[in-house]
């Protein structure tokens, strides 16, 4: 299985629908979409910039602002079916169709290492990619990225958020960081490979 993570900067990209109907049309039985919070996060850093109240508070607002985004992307393609949890996505997986994840189980109770802004979409997409075994993950951006860059550099840059360089090294599957008009790249490379199949 995959996973792709669709940068939240692509919320208001024209190519967005494109993106929808690819991962909904060829990802069916092999990918799992994770959605960055566009607006809706930058919405939580703005309110905490203005109050001032804990990265715990924030971390739960915007794991709510990937599950807006997550409802916007349904509503413009309902191909993608929502799932929260793990059995949830191999049940839509073996139905042969795209799950489109909904990160509710990642809102705590009490803060952790993982519960500020070092850790974004980005590195909840890989850490995902991770847990399932996923044999590859892509994540999606609208900026320039250069190709020769390592994840490392990328991280450095601030392409992709602080912690993921750190929690990539040693990752089992290959990690591809595209620009947002590389659909027909990704498009290659999912009708290349096989679908998911239970161990």
């Amino acid at each position: 299985m995959w996973i792709v993570k669709l940068g939240g900067s692509l919320n208001t990209n024209p190519l967005l629908p494109a993106w929808l109907s690819l991962l909904a049309d060829c990802g069916g039985g092999r990918v799992i979409v994770v959605c960055g919070g566009g607006a809706f996060g930058d919405a939580v850093r703005q309110a905490q910039s203005h109050w001032r109240f804990n990265d715990l508070n924030a971390h739960n607002m915007a794991i709510l602002a990937m599950a807006q985004t997550a409802y916007l992307m349904h509503g413009l393609n309902p191909a993608l079916q929502l799932v929260r949890t793990k059995t949830d996505i191999r049940r839509v997986l073996h139905k042969g169709q795209t799950a489109l994840w909904l990160p509710f189980e990642l809102q705590r109770e009490r803060g952790t290492a993982q519960t500020n802004w070092d850790v974004t979409s980005d590195s909840i997409a890989l850490e995902l990619a991770q847990r399932l075994n996923a044999e590859r993950l892509v994540v999606v951006k609208s900026c320039e990225i250069d190709p020769r860059l390592s994840l490392a550099q990328l991280t450095e840059a601030g392409i992709v958020d602080r912690s993921f360089g750190g929690l990539s090294e040693g990752a089992a599957f290959p990690i591809d960081v595209v620009r947002h008009d590389e659909l027909e790249r990704i498009r290659g490379l999912l009708l290349g490979g096989v679908r998911f199949v239970e161990n």
